[in-house]
């Protein structure tokens, strides 16, 4: 009888005891099972193109967790370290964003004020914007293959609704770049940056009246300036046409409704996945015009008359490498708006914009009038006020949704 309750009592204080091993075993488990879903370094939690931000991610991450754990194994008297998860190294890209972005941001300029010059020389002896288009895709699409070929990304798998979805951004997307070529080889490559710094006032114009969207007045306002510049730019432009003035135009609306399907089609598809797609499909869309518009001047005299002028090396190698620069600037303006907000992708835009009218002046010697080089300046600060106007404002959205 005696044994049987000494037996007893030694069992129910046996339980303080057990209590601390029992505790690190199950924190043991569940941080040993426990990752950061889609985790940043791991590409994950990517909605159309934009990767969340690291701090966002850690916030809901079971590491977090650790911390208010770890006064609790202190005072039921056990160790810690049992029950902390390892913690990675952190790399070039976590430990120096802002020089990462800085990076993104110079190279997205470099490459695209390169591949601006080159386009024009190519057009001043090759003046067939709508096969150069196709050039421009088709390079591009065969960089992508041979990327999923070797892995790098590995190939994101397609269904028929999310096909369905990027067609219609496929499509405004051919149309916009074929229209921009188009301008380009009819007028200075300045001229048509400006006609293109008008995309803000079209963006705004297709939220409030296709979207529905309210737009305050003072963004209306603040467009006021985009509008009078571009039009005392177009007014004394020395290279002026109408056919670049069109096209440029036409360049903008097809890229405002890209930007309206792109909202529709938003994916969890990594950005570098979705642009493949978006380029091979566009470049099934440009072939059919190419060959109906310009095939027949191509075969005729087309081809002839720019290996005349240059030679068949260097012909081939501008077609190679104008399209090889135009799918890695628009590959590296994608990567640098999973960096940094919309905004301030947007305000980038307008002073890759004026990197572009600078060195394409400087280029090709254009002279142009006091009056267009006014006109150009004006645009370009209303895109910037534009832009601050829009951030302030939804900066102020989300201060009030966060309170």
């Amino acid at each position: 009888m005696e044994s049987r309750l000494l037996s007893h009592v030694s069992t129910i204080t046996g339980f303080p005891q057990l209590r601390p091993k029992l505790l690190r075993e199950s924190v043991n488990v569940s941080f040993a099972s426990a990752k950061p879903v889609g985790a940043v370094g791991e590409g994950g939690n990517v909605i159309w193109g934009r990767q969340l931000r690291p701090a966002l991610l850690l916030e809901s991450s079971p590491v977090c967790k650790r911390e208010t754990l770890k006064p609790v194994l202190a005072a039921e008297g056990g160790s810690d370290s049992a029950g902390d998860a390892k913690i990675a190294p952190v790399g070039f890209f976590e430990k120096y964003p802002a020089l990462v972005t800085g990076f993104f941001f110079f190279m997205w300029y470099f490459l695209n004020v390169i591949f601006n010059i080159l386009n024009k020389k190519i057009y001043n002896y090759f003046p067939y914007p709508f096969f150069v288009s196709v050039i421009h895709l088709f390079v591009g699409v065969v960089y992508c293959l041979i990327s999923w070929a070797v892995g790098l990304p590995k190939r994101a798998p397609i269904d028929s609704n999310l096909l369905k979805l990027l067609i219609p951004v496929a499509v405004c997307h051919a149309l916009g770049h074929v229209t921009s070529n188009v301008s380009f080889a009819a007028v200075a490559v300045s001229f048509t940056h400006t006609i293109k710094a008008l995309e803000p006032f079209f963006n705004a114009a297709a939220s409030q009246f296709i979207l529905g969207q309210s737009i305050p007045i003072t963004l209306w306002l603040s467009l006021a300036p985009v509008v009078i510049g571009v039009s005392m730019a177009s007014l004394t432009e020395l290279s002026f046409n109408w056919t670049g003035f069109i096209s440029a135009m036409i360049s903008n609306i097809s890229f405002t409704y890209r930007s309206i399907y792109s909202k529709k089609a938003m994916t969890d598809m990594d950005s570098t996945n979705i642009y493949a797609y978006i380029s091979i499909i566009a470049l099934l869309v440009c072939i059919p015009p190419a060959i109906i518009l310009e095939g027949p001047q191509l075969i005729k005299h087309g081809f002839n008359g720019a290996i005349a002028k240059v030679g068949i090396t260097k012909f081939i190698s501008d077609l190679f490498w104008v399209g090889m620069f135009y799918h890695l600037y628009n590959q590296l303006a994608t990567n640098t708006l999973e960096r940094v907000a919309p905004l301030t992708h947007a305000v980038g835009n307008v002073l890759k914009r004026v990197f572009v009218i600078g060195f394409s002046i400087l280029a090709f010697g254009n002279k142009i009038s006091t009056q267009t080089g006014i006109g150009t300046a004006i645009a370009i600060a209303g895109v910037a006020m534009y832009s601050f106007i829009k951030a302030k404002m939804e900066e102020e959205k989300r201060q009030m949704k966060a309170a």
